[in-house]
């Protein structure tokens, strides 16, 4: 599967549009995660734990996304966007979405 936040694939012509597809994933932090952020906020720097926790949900959401747009019969996604907000303290929404389009042989 191709996936680009690009309007179309350089060298490949877009044959048909099948539709928005989307991936979404709500992830939470874990005791652990909150107790060790909370001390790394004492003293500034990355919060590690919480940047794997959301490279994780990207990646869960991204497969999600893909999954629908093979059940569309798709080659590629076409202006893929990431987004992200607080659903709740100590919980965060990552959604994915994209154009599934059928590409020319």
């Amino acid at each position: 599967m191709i996936i680009a936040t690009t309007e179309e694939i350089k060298g490949r012509t877009i044959q048909e549009t099948l539709g928005v597809v989307k991936g979404e994933v709500v992830q939470s932090k874990n005791i652990g995660r909150d107790f060790m952020a909370g001390m790394k906020t004492l003293v500034g720097g990355e919060i590690a734990g919480y940047t794997e926790m959301l490279r994780e949900a990207r990646q869960i959401a991204t497969k999600r996304m893909v999954e629908e747009a093979e059940n569309l019969g798709a080659d590629a996604i076409v202006g893929v966007r990431y987004g992200s907000s607080a659903v709740m303290q100590g919980a965060a929404e990552i959604i994915v979405y994209g154009t599934a389009v059928k590409l020319k042989k």
